[in-house]
């Protein structure tokens, strides 16, 4: 029997209803993010940086990037999309980048069109590459998912534009964008609920972004981030303006790394954990969540 790709499995879901991708930030954070019962995870490049002690600044290896999203994958089981910030490099590495991504068993990736080094999309002094270099990478990208994957792996292309030249700008980029094969829109740091049912509006009701030639359709991707510039919104909220995945990239880490502080402040200043007991999870939780029962041979899922 023949597995469906992943990228296939998550336009399947999004074709359903909108879906909530939680920020998985290795293995056993995607495993959690399975048992609770969500249909996709998301692989975080801010979250992915700082686990590995570095700012959100493009400073990880591809290869790096590629050994999360394979732990995120197996870990889950889910379909798995990935942050691949700039590409790593220009056309040619976008091409590698969609190859090695898919060969992790990600179900799709988003591209970013900042300069490189980029900068979290939710702070300002971003600077953007022009149009024309993006849907470059796009094209390739839209090639590199056909050759490796019969199209099935998503390529969604993000837009910065909102804060640096405004609403016009990130719209007309996003059309650009979805003429050189962008199969998903990713329209970064909007401000207001308004701006993201303007947005969608302004994607679903221009005939360039309907792909005449295949039948299919252009999905829109929602950051549904804390701290930024984007007000808290609801799943079902976003669903009803028309977007298609939400992604949470840092949350789980940002509650993870609060506990964690939280709790050596307590050790250090009792010296004991036993105030921490009624927060931690337990040994048969953590057993629980990895299958694992003591005095069995525990099988590699398949």
């Amino acid at each position: 029997m023949t597995t469906p790709h992943p990228g296939a499995r998550l336009r399947s879901l999004m074709d359903a209803s909108v879906v909530a991708a939680p920020g998985a930030f290795n293995a056993l954070v995607a495993r959690a993010v399975a048992q609770a019962g969500f249909d996709a995870a998301y692989v975080s490049g801010g979250a992915t940086s700082v686990a590995a002690g570095v700012p959100d600044v493009g400073l990880l290896t591809l290869e790096h990037f590629c050994r999360v999203i394979r732990e995120v994958a197996d870990g889950s089981g889910l379909p798995v999309l990935a942050d691949a910030d700039t590409g790593f490099g220009e056309a040619e590495m976008t091409r590698r980048t969609v190859i090695e991504y898919h060969r992790a068993g990600a179900a799709g990736l988003h591209l970013e069109d900042q300069v490189f080094p980029k900068r979290c999309g939710h702070l300002d002094g971003k600077t953007l590459v022009p149009s024309e270099h993006m849907c470059e990478k796009v094209e390739w990208a839209a090639k590199a998912s056909r050759d490796c994957s019969g199209g099935a792996f998503v390529v969604c292309a993000r837009t910065d534009a909102r804060g640096v030249d405004g609403m016009d700008a990130a719209v007309e980029r996003a059309k650009a964008y979805v003429g050189a094969g962008a199969d998903m829109i990713f329209p970064e740091g909007l401000k207001t609920e308004a701006e993201f049912a303007e947005f969608a509006e302004a994607l679903r009701s221009d005939s360039a972004t309907k792909r005449q030639s295949d039948g299919g359709r252009v999905y829109l991707l929602a950051n549904m981030t804390e701290f930024g510039k984007t007000p808290l919104i609801s799943l079902s909220r976003f669903g009803e303006m028309g977007y298609d995945l939400v992604i949470y990239p840092v949350s789980m880490l940002r509650v993870a790394m609060g506990a964690v502080t939280r709790a050596l402040e307590t050790l250090k200043a009792e010296g004991t954990v036993e105030p921490l007991l009624g927060g931690m999870q337990t040994r048969e939780e953590l057993y629980g969540l990895v299958g694992y029962t003591p005095g069995e041979a525990w099988e590699t899922p398949v």
